[in-house]
């Protein structure tokens, strides 16, 4: 495999999960019938750029179909965030009715809702139609393709440019990085900002997040990797903020590099920059011990559900998330171990977790069944999940997490 940014020689395997279904594709009653798609899933380092990416196996359009069934509005905490960066970046930088805001991912709609309340034009892009579908619903035009160079160049001969550009968790979910990250370069107003948000990689190394690597995360990024790959693509990186969200991320603003008049870079990116090389993000060693930690999630995990079987006690998980299914599958969880997996998308009761094949239902289901545990597996909304079914522990119910370590929460 050869660096998806520099095109380097990659051969440090940072990760190796064995095989896994890509973990969006959420299976029909009758697909239970049919053979899965299951591919390697390795994360490999570039120890020329740092880039730390998915060694290519599955395909974009394998993964972001037409049934793809990942909806941000589902998510009430991900709903006040979107509305909070919209604020934000309103004050920050003076938009308004003559501006142009343009998401990338634009996925359901949840963002630009609140750039269109306030009269702002927007518009959207978002390759799958599922969701595409949801946005428009919402009144959000919509363009639904992959994003890159010279879906830019047509924008921007539309009269299009952009005075803002969102991309939220999808920078590592693009094969062709390059391309991508240019399409900002050109589509962007001389004077435009791009804000791109995405899991860092520090904590995720730090704390072996592992079930965030899965086949639609192409690259895992650290603001030393990004502000390269921006530099060789037309972009300049002026600030950046940390986020609680996904376990800690990056919000890197970027202009274009030949901005008419460019802002001044903010000393929190050079700060970054020195944290990152200080813990040891362009070394090998940093990297060395995640196989391990990664096994010995998956040990805990196992012994929990097994000692929890052999005692009786009733064990359903909640959140269908992707992130679940590289645990799920990585650890060889089936559903005689966990029964079921409650969810709030509709698109996905009914279906079965790829891989496991655990059936997904609605959260009725948990009311009646009164579990003794439930096992949260989007662990970054842990606290959105404990206050949205605080009614468990009134049978006595616990809450517990995998990742980074087995726990029961208070």
């Amino acid at each position: 495999m050869h660096c998806r940014h520099c095109a380097a020689p990659v051969t440090r395997v940072m990760a190796d999960l064995g095989t896994a279904p890509p973990s969006n594709a959420y299976l029909s009653a009758a697909a239970l019938q049919l053979p899965e798609r299951w591919y390697p899933l390795r994360v490999l380092v570039c120890e020329h750029c740092w880039l730390v990416q998915t060694e290519d196996f599955a395909q974009a359009h394998d993964l972001f179909d037409a049934d793809y069934a990942y909806f941000s509005s589902f998510s009430s905490s991900w709903l006040a965030h979107a509305q909070a960066y919209v604020e934000a970046m309103v004050q920050r930088f003076g938009l308004g009715a003559h501006s142009q805001v343009v998401e990338i991912a634009a996925n359901d709609g949840y963002l630009l809702q609140y750039v269109a309340q306030r009269g702002i034009p927007c518009l959207g892009i978002e390759p799958t139609a599922s969701t595409a579908a949801a946005a428009r619903a919402k009144g959000i035009p919509v363009v639904e393709r992959f994003f890159g160079v010279a879906l830019a160049q047509e924008l921007v001969a539309q009269g299009r440019s952009a005075d803002l550009i969102a991309a939220n968790n999808v920078l590592a979910h693009v094969p062709d990085i390059n391309d991508f990250v240019a399409g900002f370069a050109t589509l962007l107003q001389p004077t435009g900002v791009a804000t791109f948000e995405f899991p860092h990689l520090l904590p995720l190394v730090q704390q072996c997040q592992f079930d965030t690597l899965y086949h639609e995360h192409f690259s895992y990024l650290s603001l030393t990797a990004v502000q390269r790959i921006f530099a060789a693509n037309g972009l300049a990186v002026f600030d950046v903020q940390e986020l609680p969200t996904h376990g800690g991320s990056l919000r890197v603003f970027a202009q274009r590099s030949d901005a008419s008049t460019p802002r001044p870079t903010e000393p929190a990116v050079a700060a970054l920059l020195a944290r990152e090389v200080q813990a040891g993000v362009c070394s090998a060693d940093f990297y060395s011990d995640f196989q391990r930690q990664a096994l010995r999630i998956k040990r805990e995990l196992l012994s929990f559900l097994i000692d929890a079987q052999a005692r009786g006690r009733k064990v359903a998980a909640y959140g269908a998330a992707a992130k679940g299914n590289t645990l799920l599958n990585f650890a060889g969880v089936r559903p005689d171990l966990l029964t079921y997996v409650v969810d709030k998308n509709p698109a996905k009761q009914g279906k079965f977790l790829p891989g496991s094949r655990i059936p997904i239902v609605d959260e009725a289901h948990l009311r009646a069944d009164r579990p003794d545990v439930v096992l949260i597996l989007p662990w970054n909304l842990k606290d959105e999940v404990t206050t949205q079914l605080a009614y468990v522990r009134e049978w006595g119910g616990e809450f517990v997490t995998a990742v980074p370590h087995l726990q029961v929460l208070a």
